[in-house]
Parts: structure tokens; sequence; C-alpha cells
């Protein structure tokens, strides 16, 4: 087990150079330039305008290379990730603050979207082709068939004109007020939940299909065991293998869904943070903001690895 997670370890290293390449690199390749902004930004201040005085003072003076040595020198030995183009502070400072709301949503919208398709899977599997089971089939379809963007929109528009309600958006510290903080994020959470649950609820009604039909599992029933007992302890360990990976693959869709999200519900998360930077054509900022959301999900699918290595020992000897 030791040696398999060293192994995975060691993968990361060059997987984040490349990821630390095509972040500042994708980020330069938006149309618009920064340069244009900052000097119009400094005309309507009644400001002198001088093009390369601009561009030294960004640092876009420097070929494009040297500029990237420069920010991955900044990351790796002193830990920063810049200064912002439109503001005076730095990135990460920002980041750490919009931070805890990016990962309390995503946290949420796993945990619902959990708890909605692992018990409808099972009982879809268990009760095969009942009506039931057509159900949750109908809801899984229905739910990868729904955008969010779209079911988020639903959810402002029309109870804004039917009932003159609109969900809470005031940001509230879980510490501060946990019900408040809880309820905040209960249907953002919903909303992004609803095509991850739906992916997982039909993975793990498949995977359960398969074991259910194992010859094993008909030993089990020729022995005499109760259902309870059968499906708890020698069906779900088995079939929830393959349903953790495909968790750790839907992670991406959670972070790039609090994107909209945090739009929609004025969340001050990191998707917000970057659909403003990206406005401004403030590099560092979307560039740090990638970064982050692309180390995440390397970090998941790690630790999802791992977890997978520990339910399925065959991972560990390559098997």
């Amino acid at each position: 087990m030791q040696a398999y997670v060293i192994r995975r370890i060691l993968l990361l290293i060059p997987t984040f150079i490349i990821l630390t390449m095509l972040v500042f690199l994708s980020v330069r390749l938006i149309p618009g330039d920064v340069v244009d902004a900052t000097m119009a930004q400094l005309e309507f201040d009644m400001q002198d305008i001088d093009r390369e005085k601009v561009e030294r003072m960004l640092g876009l003076d420097k070929p494009i290379y040297v500029q990237y040595l420069n920010w991955v020198g900044g990351i790796v030995l002193e830990g920063t990730l810049g200064d912002s183009f439109m503001g005076s502070f730095k990135v990460e400072e920002r980041i750490a603050g919009r931070f805890r709301v990016t990962l309390e949503l995503g946290l949420i919208s796993i945990i619902i979207a959990l708890i909605i398709a692992i018990p409808v899977g099972i009982y879809s599997a268990v009760r095969q082709d009942t009506a039931g089971d057509y159900a949750g089939r109908s809801l899984a379809v229905l739910g990868l068939a729904t955008p969010n963007f779209w079911l988020a929109t639903i959810v402002l528009i029309y109870p804004a004109i039917w009932w003159a309600w609109a969900p809470p958006t005031d940001l509230v510290y879980f510490l501060d007020n946990p019900l408040k903080n809880i309820w905040l994020y209960t249907i953002p959470g919903l909303i992004l939940g609803t095509a991850m649950s739906a992916g997982t609820m039909r993975m793990t009604r498949t995977m359960m299909l398969e074991v259910l039909r194992q010859d094993y599992i008909r030993t089990a029933w020729s022995k005499g065991l109760r259902e309870r007992m059968i499906i708890l302890r020698h069906v779900i360990r088995n079939a929830l293998i393959p349903v953790v990976t495909l968790i750790g693959m839907q992670i991406p869709i959670i972070i790039g869904g609090s994107v909209i999200i945090e739009n929609l519900f004025a969340l001050p998360g990191l998707g917000r943070l970057a659909v403003n930077a990206l406005i401004d054509r403030d590099y560092p900022v979307v560039s740090g903001v990638n970064l982050i959301f692309a180390t995440l999900v390397m970090a998941l699918n790690l630790a999802v690895d791992i977890l997978y290595a520990f339910l399925d020992p065959r991972v560990q000897h390559g098997q």
C-alpha cells in the first residue's frame, strides 16, 4: 500500500509541471488585452498614458518564458501566486478569503448527491423492473439531461414571480449561525448535486446488478441468509468500488458548476472571483484560481485512488 501511494504521489510532479504551463498560457489566449484595459482605466482617471510604461508596470514587457519562470518561481520559492493587476493585493490572500465558500458549496453538493444516489441506486437494483426502479431510472435520466444553469435560473426566476420569494444571498458563516449557513448552501447544493447524483445512481444500480449475479451471492441466497445481510455485508462493498472512481471523475463537474452557481446565487467564492477576473483580464488572479481548482482536482483524485486501493487490494499489487 505504501509503495502504491508513493508511486501515485511521484506521478503528480510531472503532471503539476505541465499543469502550470497550461494554466499560465491558456489565460493569455483569452481575447482582449489587459494593457488596453489598464490604459482605458488610466485614461478615465485622467492620468498620463504610456503603453510601454503600463507593460513594465504589469511585468508584461518580458518574454513569455521569463514571465512563466517568474510566476512558477514565486510559487515554488516564495509560496505566492503574484500580485493582482487590478488592485494592490496578493492573489493568494484573495483566494484564501473565497476558498471556504467554494469548499463548503462543493462538500454540500457531494453529500446531497450521495444521499440521493446511493440509496436510490441500491433500491433500483434490488427491486429491478419494479415501479420504484423505473421511477429512479427516469429521475436519473432527467437529472443528466437538465443543465445546472437552466435549473438554477428557473429556481431564481419563477418563485420570485409567483410568490415574491428568492433564495438567501447574504453570506453567513457556519460558526456564526449554522442553520442559516446550511440553508444558504442547500438550494445551490441541490442544483449542483443533481447531475452528479444521476450519474452516480446509474453506476450504483449497474454495479449492484452485476454483483448480485455473481456465484458467491447465489451461494449466500442458497444458504438462507437474510436479504438485508446479503446486501449490506456482501454486495454493497464490492459494488461501490467502481462508484468511488466515478465520484472522483465527477468532482471537476462540481468545481466547474460552482463557477456558474456562485455567480447566479451571488456567493463570493472562487468561481465568482474567476469570472470577475476574466472580465478585468486580471491574469494573475485567473491563473491562480485555475491552478487552485486543478490542484484540488489532482489531490481529490489521489485520495480517490488511495481509497480505491484500500477497497480493492488487487490495485496495490497491479492486478
